[in-house]
């Protein structure tokens, strides 16, 4: 799997030791709000996540990265690129997403880390495309999606929850890396 540095940050495999901070960023009401019924998880779901996304990296050949701050080692969450089988209608596609802990908001980080995920997806995946999936409403992704460069393609309705839910994407042809 890629590692990327940023200024700040370490794009990196999941380890061992990064079950625990990120069930406690999982915990945390205000990280879920957006997040499909707004539910935190518990130990053993985010366990069950991790082991989806490593996975995704062995079938895709991408996936979500753990984030770590570069000064002091800390998970702080994660940003990468997954397939959004949950929304049939915007398939094939590859999104764009991230989570980070409430306490590194911010502070740039999640634009920091997705600006090198899609430089990732353009250089080393060769990707046309990335969209990203956000809920409408969810003012602090929607900062992070502009500062991106994406732009608004379709709004639709989540097939579960039901809430709205707004896409925006990015052809990576034009992306400036």
């Amino acid at each position: 799997m890629t590692e990327i540095r940023t200024p700040r940050l370490l794009l990196r495999s999941w380890h061992d030791d990064d079950l625990v901070p990120m069930a406690d960023i999982n915990a945390d009401p205000r990280v879920m709000r957006w997040i499909d019924d707004g539910s935190v998880r518990d130990l053993d779901h985010t366990a069950e996540a991790i082991e989806r996304w490593e996975e995704e990296w062995d079938e895709e050949g991408f996936g979500l990265f753990a984030v770590e701050l570069l000064a002091s080692g800390e998970l702080i969450g994660f940003t990468g690129l997954s397939v959004p089988e949950f929304l049939p209608e915007v398939m094939p596609a590859v999104a764009i997403s991230w989570r980070l802990g409430s306490q590194f908001w911010d502070q740039g980080y999640a634009s920091e880390a997705a600006h090198a995920t899609l430089e990732f997806a353009l250089q080393d995946r060769g990707l046309d495309l990335v969209i990203s999936i956000n809920r409408v409403g969810d003012t602090a992704s929607e900062n992070v999606i502009r500062k991106l460069g994406m732009v608004p393609e379709r709004e639709t309705v989540h097939p579960v929850y039901g809430y709205p839910l707004r896409v925006h994407a990015i052809d990576l042809s034009e992306f400036q890396a």
